[in-house]
């Protein structure tokens, strides 16, 4: 049995993990396009992205890393953004595209855009304390996540950041949380002694376990969706509806791994 005191290196996802949108990315875009000329209404924008953002990483893993040819990932965001308004009724011309989508690339590595999770601030400062410890991010992100945690000032608390598309791994994979051990630098360190905290059951909280690190999930869902959905390897203790709660529980001594 271990309490949060005694992992010696915490990772943590970003997205809906540390970090979440201002707003949502069909206003976002929406009010970006109209900059541009391109008139859409936000809920058509919102349902194309988020259907875009799941054929693209269909067709095109690991923002282009992972494609044959491998495309740059700046491109696998102008085809994304393209695709997005296109559908919307309001497809960018050519000549308009790169300077619209590279506004749009600059503009999400800014606290405009983001802005940190219930609780995330305070629980990192909390595990800062300690210098016995490492604290890390592994996200399935572009090369953009450092340049991202340092304009929302989450990089202070931070010793390293490890984005998929360095990496060459997408989690699930075991490559970047293998990567991760290397990088955090501690001597010996054993999988036991590690603790991953993220949003996605598949992608953080499994794959974690899988390695036989401890995880922790940080999801809106209830506990019984989340069994019906992925089966009760997901440990009833180990899910909370925000970090905010996740600190709170663990600062009690309530949750051991």
């Amino acid at each position: 049995m271990r309490s949060l005191n005694q992992f010696r290196l915490i990772t943590f996802d970003v997205t809906n993990t540390l970090l979440q949108f201002r707003t949502t990315p069909g206003k976002q875009y929406g009010e970006i396009g109209a900059l541009f000329g391109a008139r859409c209404d936000n809920n058509e924008l919102a349902k194309n992205f988020k259907a875009n953002w799941y054929k693209m990483n269909r067709d095109y893993p690991n923002f282009g890393r992972d494609t044959t040819p491998q495309i740059e990932w700046q491109q696998w965001w102008r085809k994304l953004i393209a695709g997005t308004f296109s559908e919307s009724g309001a497809a960018i011309p050519d000549e308009k595209l790169n300077n619209f989508a590279n506004h749009l690339i600059e503009l999400y590595k800014t606290s405009i855009c983001w802005q940190p999770c219930n609780g995330s601030v305070e629980l990192l400062q909390h595990l800062r304390k300690s210098d016995k410890r490492k604290l890390g991010v592994i996200a399935n992100f572009d090369p953009r996540l450092p340049a991202l945690l340092q304009n929302t000032k989450l990089d202070q608390y931070l010793d390293f950041a490890l984005n998929s598309y360095e990496v060459k791994a997408e989690k699930p994979a075991p490559e970047i949380f293998q990567r991760a051990m290397e990088v955090s630098g501690l001597p010996d360190l054993k999988p036991e002694e590690c603790l991953h905290v993220g949003d996605g059951p598949t992608t953080d909280y499994l794959a974690a376990k899988e390695l036989g690190w401890h995880s922790a999930l940080v999801h809106e869902k209830s506990y019984a969706y989340l069994v019906r959905k992925y089966g009760e390897v997901i440990d009833r203790d180990h899910v909370f509806p925000s970090l905010y709660d996740f600190h709170k529980k663990v600062s009690d001594g309530t949750v051991v791994w």
